[in-house]
């Protein structure tokens, strides 16, 4: 078990020394697996592993998926996303930050991007906020968390992968998130509720609009509520597939930006060629992944882990408690999509076994993620959010992203203890 805990130990140094993920993965994967099994032996693994990868037919549901979010954010949707939910809950107190929530989740049901829900939402919501005088910490820690909702709410780019490494199936991923989505935006609401009753002043309450305005800036968004229902309705009822879903949820982007007047050949190649390079970076880092991992198993580290465990004697509740601290750990060192395939593979070998659903350990993977964008040293939506306003600290940043993480741990409890949460819709899809 030495030689791959080594290897787990270089690839994060090299990725702390700026070399690209997908490249240490590949190149630590090669070259122990050469020390054990020889240098053919090894480039034959690497060549046949990319092969098979990436003629996986499931890779296709995500380029689709990924132009969909790329052409409604070309669209520029996110502003009318925020005036509806501002419409509905602007007037009360802490208001602004109830529709940043809002809004995120109807942005991220699109995008399926945390860091593009979160540097959006920052270009959005975060003017008016500091218009109405929202303390700093709270307005940046509701953007930047609200943000994560994007790594649970289908079309969720982190559940699309998981599917993909454990071979799950893709639909039934997508439907599971939506119950824990739902729950982990109510309690985001909580916590801005909690925060403001305490301090009123940190978010105060905005102008009230009459009706006929609420009404039509909520009419305004109902072609991506329609949107949204046809795909994750086609998918629930088995009406088309994931990958159909994919092409139809970008066709139908496609059309809704035509019909806002937004769909220009620059705008359609730009959306095209973000889609390309979004997929290739994916792609890239799951080659690199899947190639280290192949090594991880050919190494016993796998069976070596599971059998560790079981002579730990620990029930399952407890194994899942030490998955969680390892990936609290990992979340505050590596970013999600990485972090995802060199644990994945190791841990799902564990789990199943033992009965524990995949589609309910997707749900609990792309939580962790989600607590991992936000939490200190690294939190990637804190970063994009201190990006687009340097003039925050990042130190106000984390500290408005407490009350949140206190709920997304909520959460995940509530999971833990009652997995239904996650597993009961998808067994009635078809």
């Amino acid at each position: 078990m030495i030689l791959p805990l080594l290897g787990f130990a270089v690839v994060l140094a090299l990725a702390f020394l700026g070399v690209p993920l997908c490249f240490s993965m590949l190149t630590v994967g090669v070259g122990l697996f050469s020390l054990v099994r020889g240098l053919h032996p090894a480039l034959m693994m690497a060549g046949q592993t990319i092969s098979d990868l990436a003629m996986n037919e499931g890779l296709s549901v995500l380029p689709m998926f990924i132009l969909m979010g790329a052409l409604i954010y070309k669209s520029e949707l996110a502003e009318e996303l925020y005036d509806a939910a501002y419409a509905l809950v602007g007037h009360k107190r802490g208001g602004l930050a109830y529709a940043t929530v809002l809004a995120s989740a109807g942005f991220a049901s699109i995008s399926g991007s945390s860091i593009a829900t979160a540097a959006t939402m920052t270009k959005v919501a975060m003017p008016s906020m500091r218009r109405l005088r929202y303390d700093d910490s709270l307005a940046s820690g509701c953007v930047s968390s609200a943000g994560t909702l994007g790594a649970l709410v289908p079309p969720s780019v982190p559940l699309l992968i998981y599917g993909i490494i454990t071979q799950q199936d893709i639909a039934k991923l997508f439907v599971a998130g939506v119950l824990p989505g739902i729950l982990l935006g109510s309690l985001f609401m909580v916590a801005i509720w909690w925060t403001v009753l305490r301090n009123p002043a940190l978010g105060p309450a905005g102008p009230a609009l009459p009706w006929g305005d609420r009404l039509r800036r909520i009419a305004k968004v109902w072609p991506i509520v329609l949107l949204f229902a046809i795909v994750m309705g086609g998918l629930y009822s088995g009406i088309f597939t994931a990958n159909e879903a994919g092409g139809i949820g970008a066709a139908g982007a496609m059309v809704f930006t035509a019909l806002r007047r937004k769909l220009t050949w620059s705008v359609l190649i730009e959306s095209l060629v973000e889609a390309g390079r979004t997929t290739a970076m994916i792609f890239a880092v799951a080659f690199g992944g899947m190639v280290f991992a192949n090594f991880v198993t050919m190494s016993g580290l796998t069976g070596g882990l599971v059998s560790l465990i079981g002579g730990l004697h620990l029930p399952v509740t407890g194994i899942i408690l030490v998955i969680m601290a390892v990936y609290v750990v990992l979340g505050s060192m590596m970013e999600s999509i990485s972090m995802m395939l060199l644990t994945v593979p190791v841990f799902a070998a564990v789990l199943a076994p033992l009965g524990v659903s995949m589609i309910w350990f997707g749900i609990f993977v792309a939580m962790m993620i989600e607590i991992g964008m936000i939490h200190p040293p690294i939190g990637m939506n804190v970063f994009m959010v201190k990006t687009m306003m340097p003039e925050l600290s990042i130190r106000t940043i984390f500290a408005g992203t407490i009350p949140f993480l206190v709920a997304n741990f909520t959460a995940l409890a509530l999971i833990i203890l009652f997995p239904a949460i996650a597993t009961w819709l998808p067994a009635f899809a078809r």
